[in-house]
């Protein structure tokens, strides 16, 4: 069984198998999965060499073998996958010679798709696609399934479900990050690990689209934070080309040196992508074979993260944001019964600028569909904000709902030491993943001590043991009591605060403002009993970001403990405040480049209607548009804005720019739309994302797009090309096996209208390898292309 080797001795894993398909024949455009079937000795060659070169772990060749790929193919997918799995069993029988212990990985790569609300494929449909490779991949005798080539926590959180819950196999998956330790949509190391980690798969790591040493930060990250098995797959360096071939610049005795390292590092699952041959194979496993393992270490990190972010729950306190909460608040439970998904966003923005860490959601109406409305609010807030989220309900439906589709490993709110409390949540973050707030209440109610509430604590971490549940996924709360009714209340709570870090070295939250109730001018004694709780071990503080009392207590109390070093964070909120004590006056409503630079879509369309009865509809899209979509560009850029937020952004200049169409229109004034531009992902390649986000960026800047799709033809795209007379065309492949179409497709267009310009993208691209298929701009991000079209047609 490989679990009881993993983490134990060092693993193999083979290389490229799309590159040594290209070698045997695979020609641009042609699916990779259909040879399982077509060319059955081609592929069983395959898997022979790379067993014969020591790998421990073939993948099948069913990277793109999914419902959506072959929806209508010639093949069922079923045939592929069973076939698939038997080639490589079979390569295992005629290339293993000295008795090893070997095993058949079914290989799972992306849809190809973004998800919603970014894309247009839902987070159960892809659970379905998923679900079926995985199914058929157990049923066809696979030994593992490992998911890799991921971008998306979204889509790996599908996938990782799917092979989970319909299939008793080993989980391994790795992700795609790019040099700054980055995925496509934004996430970072440590909030991948926190995902990953949560869903309990068996090893995760890195593979392709950097070469070892480029892999070396990234891996460092990966082992900083996470307590699993590490598995690192770089490509054989950066794609070039040679005699009309596409080669790789590191060599197998190069690769192989560079993977002792690797394996120095930490990882204990090593193997090859992108241009890995067999001879790369054979001198690593030579190399590293007799290497030491080093065993993963448990971290004791508290963490919860978002699409984008990773928020550490530490020595340093954070802020939960307490607004979208309907207790108290009359206009918010009239937003939630009248759906007004708007009202609750602009709480999230508001907390966020404020400076809020993560934020509370809670949706509960005795007259409304908890469940209903908290799926909508969580899936709405993850497009306009890169927090991570505390779900917060005692409705357990809603809180599963709300944990399966969130994209990331929040924080849930809450459990007791109630034995039915325990039962109902605990299983929930064993399947899903997140870090808990145990609430130090039980049958016999809420202690009046300190060590009772200590006790309960140690009752919530026992249980929680069961279901293997970490301390570190555990955050205690010792439960504020108003003072008004409790004299002795706050006196309690402090003392139970450093009673539980003491005893069991775990992080605390409270609900700061409970403390107050009942007494006149509140923030008073919010915030210091704020800065009291966080002197005797505060972790995180549900509070209003709101309160410049709160806030000021913060900041305050973190420059003090040095947690704000050289008080950057403190001189930044108050710099610019007289000695004479006051602040700043609230702003009383975002402007319309605000609005979209945040995304909210309903509160651009409004503004803009409003805005237009006023001022010319051309001076608005120079002064508010064009400006918002320029600033998140440029965060876009420099990393500081995601590809979520890039998106919604776009989403919310169209709703502008629709009311602002329709005002030109009456006017006899509409504005013409600027150059066409082709965008077309080459023949052979489903993946279409990049395309997608290059489209809506390009429009929402004027251009008129031609949209010819995936999986297209070089002749239909230079025919579209002649016919409407095109200055450029976009070309987008994920996939090493179908750069070749792209060249094709760069060929035919240079032939058949040699005045059309040609610019290229996709993760398997760089540079030196757009010139040499002949490219004329290579785009690293999306708005790199918007700039050069803007460039090329004197914009």
């Amino acid at each position: 069984m490989i679990l009881d080797r993993l983490g134990k001795e060092l693993l193999f894993f083979d290389g490229g198998m799309g590159t040594l398909l290209q070698e045997k024949g695979l020609k641009p455009g042609e699916l990779p999965e259909n040879w399982n079937i077509e060319h059955t000795e081609e592929v069983l060659d395959i898997h022979r060499q790379y067993f014969e070169a020591g790998s421990d772990i073939v993948l099948t060749n069913t990277f793109g073998a999914n419902a959506l790929k072959f929806h209508g193919s010639q093949y069922e997918l079923e045939d592929i996958i069973t076939a698939a799995v038997v080639n490589a069993k079979e390569g295992a029988n005629f290339g293993v010679h000295d008795g090893r212990e070997v095993y058949v990985a079914l290989d799972i790569g992306p849809t190809g798709k973004l998800l919603k609300p970014l894309g247009d494929l839902s987070f159960e449909e892809a659970y379905d696609a998923f679900k079926e490779a995985a199914v058929y991949g157990e049923a066809a005798g696979a030994d593992l399934i490992h998911i890799e080539t991921m971008s998306d926590t979204y889509e790996i959180k599908a996938a990782v479900l799917a092979a989970k819950e319909n299939t008793s196999l080993p989980v391994f998956a790795t992700m795609i990050f790019d040099e700054k330790g980055k995925l496509l949509t934004g996430g970072d190391v440590p909030s991948v690990v926190a995902l990953l980690e949560g869903l309990r798969v068996d090893a995760l790591g890195i593979n392709c689209g950097l070469g070892p040493e480029q892999m070396m930060p990234v891996l460092e990250e990966i082992m900083r934070y996470t307590s699993l098995p590490v598995i690192v797959k770089p490509n054989a360096g950066l794609p070039k080309q040679r005699d009309g071939k596409t080669w790789y610049d590191v060599e197998p005795e190069a690769f192989a040196e560079a993977m002792e390292n690797i394996v120095k590092k930490g990882a204990c699952v090593i193997g090859g992508c992108c241009g890995t041959t067999p001879a790369h194979i054979l001198r690593m496993t030579k190399r590293c074979r007799d290497l030491p393992v080093k065993a993963p270490v448990p971290k004791t990190d508290t963490i919860v993260s978002s699409y984008g972010k990773a928020v550490v729950i530490g020595e340093k306190p954070v802020i939960i944001g307490e607004r979208i909460n309907p207790t108290g608040k009359k206009k918010f439970r009239q937003a939630l019964k009248e759906h007004d998904l708007d009202y609750i966003l602009k709480e999230a923005v508001t907390q966020q600028d404020k400076g809020a860490h993560i934020l509370d959601v809670n949706v509960g109406l005795p007259d409304i569909d908890e469940k209903e409305m908290m799926t909508d609010v969580v899936s709405s807030l993850q497009s306009i904000t890169s927090l991570p989220l505390q779900i917060d309900t005692v409705n357990t439906e809603a809180m599963e709902a709300a944990m399966r589709l969130y994209n990331g490993k929040p924080m849930i709110n809450s459990v007791n030491g109630k034995q039915e409390s325990m039962d109902q949540v605990f299983p929930l973050i064993q399947k899903y993943g997140g870090v808990v707030v145990g609430l130090t209440l039980d049958e016999n109610g809420i202690p009046d001590t300190a060590e009772g509430r200590l006790a309960i604590a140690g009752k919530i971490i026992r249980e929680a043991k069961k279901y293997g549940i970490e301390a570190k996924n555990i955050v205690i709360d010792v439960l504020a009591m108003t003072i008004s009714s409790d004299p002795e209340g706050a006196k309690t709570t402090l003392e139970a605060l450093e009673l539980v870090r003491k005893t069991y070295g775990v992080r605390t939250v409270l609900g700061v403002s409970n403390i107050s109730f009942g007494l006149p001018y509140r923030p008073a004694v919010n915030s210091n009993f704020f800065t009291m709780a966080m002197q005797r071990g505060l972790s995180a503080g549900i509070i209003n970001p709101s309160s410049e009392e709160m806030m000021r207590s913060y900041y305050s109390y973190c420059a003090l403990m040095n947690y704000d070093k050289n008080c950057e964070e403190y001189i930044r909120q108050y710099g610019n405040i007289s000695a004479a004590f006051g602040a700043a006056s609230e702003v009383s409503g975002l402007t319309l480049k605000q609005t979209i630079e945040k995304g909210l879509k309903e509160e651009a369309h409004l503004l803009t209607a409003r805005m237009v009865e006023e001022k010319q509809p051309l001076s608005i899209i120079d002064e508010e548009l064009i400006p918002a979509l320029d600033q998140v560009g440029k965060g876009f850029e420099k990393g500081t804005v995601f590809l979520p937020q890039l998106l919604m952004s776009a989403d919310a200049a169209k709703e502008a720019f629709a009311v602002l169409k329709d005002k030109m229109a009456a006017e006899g004034k509409e504005k013409e739309k600027k150059a066409k531009i082709i965008l077309a992902t080459v023949k052979g390649d489903i993946h279409d994302i990049g395309k997608n986000i290059v489209k809506v960026l390009l429009e929402n800047y004027g251009f008129d797009i031609i949209d010819m799709g995936k999986d297209v033809p070089p002749e239909e795209i230079v025919e579209k090309a002649v016919e409407q007379n095109i200055r450029l065309v976009g070309l987008s492949a994920l996939m090493t096996t179908t750069v070749g179409s792209m060249e094709e497709t760069i060929k035919q267009l240079r032939k058949a209208k040699p005045d059309c310009k040609v610019m290229v993208g996709g993760a398997v691209l760089n540079q030196e390898y757009a010139d040499m298929i002949g490219a004329d701009f290579y785009g690293k991000d999306a708005m790199q292309s918007v700039y050069y079209a803007q460039e090329l047609f004197g914009e």
